[in-house]
């Protein structure tokens, strides 16, 4: 087995040269850094992290903590994070905390002595979590989609209340006032943001907030389905239905058409998330496309920064994108009991 010793000597350089070219640090000429590499890979050598670590004081290692593996978010964030961490020769450990916010947590400490810095993106801790957590921690914490009035920690958040009052636009200005509306969890600041920017926008055009037309889900299409089959067993008149996500707009959309329901000709609906499958349902779904991508990319390259060096606490903030498609027309009818 090859060791660092014969590197040196292919390479022609010092054990210390060898050193900083495998860990990244200090400065070394770029055609040094090509010899060193080339001998490593002539060799077969391959860098034991753990004396690294033990070294340098560095895991060289991302955490990355999700509240659960569902849905197309953590698809897309899993795959850029993955890519943004292998391009920075990072490893990634991911986890998540089962929407248990107390687990979480706990999951959060523990990656402490395993990570150099640890990217989060939570649906359930709260924010005195979050504080706290910014308090205890040694390592940095890049925090997605939440941003605290007190900028305490370095965070990639998306405007939620904003992207509602897009979609509610869209439809106020397809002359729809009577808009039901199924919410996702309602126990976290995703859910309360989104809320917020449903009631703003009929406050704004004078129309008042009904309970009735209010009906909760928990991002899934059954609870999409259920919802919008109580709406219609309600009896309440609605012309228009908006879903806090993909998944639940198209459980609606079901439940619609089993009522014999047409959309978009007597109800609109409109989702949030641009979930692929938005596009191949009939009609296809009017949504609002989240930029999840980039703000992992952010998120995750932020978090490599402070590795390495201390930044002041920054809020980065995205905004969401409507894509038009089928599922929203102008009013025609209302449906009533």
């Amino acid at each position: 087995m090859s060791t660092i010793l014969d590197v040196c000597k292919l390479a022609n350089v010092s054990k210390a040269t060898v050193s900083r070219v495998i860990n990244g640090t200090g400065q070394v000429k770029e055609s040094t850094r090509e010899k060193v590499f080339s001998a490593m890979q002539s060799l077969g050598y391959r860098p034991n992290r753990l004396a690294q670590a033990l070294a340098t004081n560095k895991t060289h290692t991302i955490g990355l903590v999700v509240s659960d593996f569902d849905g197309i978010h953590f698809g897309l964030l899993l795959k850029q994070a993955a890519a943004s961490a292998e391009f920075a020769k990072k490893q990634l450990i991911v986890t998540d905390g089962h929407n248990d916010p107390d687990y979480e947590y706990e999951v959060i400490m523990q990656l402490e002595a395993q990570c150099d810095a640890v990217v989060l993106y939570s649906r359930t801790l709260t924010d005195d979590h979050i504080q706290r957590l910014h308090q205890q921690l040694t390592i940095p914490i890049v925090v997605i989609n939440r941003d605290l009035p007190e900028q305490l920690f370095h965070s990639v958040s998306f405007q939620q209340e904003d992207a509602i009052k897009l979609m509610m636009g869209h439809l106020l200005d397809n002359g729809h006032r009577q808009i039901a509306c199924i919410t996702g969890h309602m126990m976290n600041p995703t859910g309360i943001a989104r809320l917020n920017g449903y009631k703003y926008s009929l406050a704004q055009l004078g129309v008042n907030f009904d309970e009735k037309l209010v009906k909760h889900g928990v991002y899934d299409m059954k609870s999409g389905y259920q919802a919008c089959k109580e709406l219609i067993n309600d009896g309440v008149s609605f012309t228009a239905i908006i879903a806090f996500n993909d998944c639940m707009a198209l459980g609606a959309l079901r439940a619609l058409t089993e009522a014999g329901i047409q959309v978009p000709e007597q109800v609109s609906i409109i989702g949030i998330d641009n979930d692929p499958v938005s596009e191949f349902f009939t009609p296809r779904l009017t949504t609002v496309k989240l930029p999840i991508a980039d703000m992992t990319k952010q998120a995750v390259e932020l978090a490599i920064t402070l590795c390495d060096e201390t930044k002041a606490t920054h809020s980065y903030q995205y905004k969401g994108q409507l894509i038009e498609r089928e599922s929203v027309m102008p009013v025609r009818s209302v449906l009533s009991s």
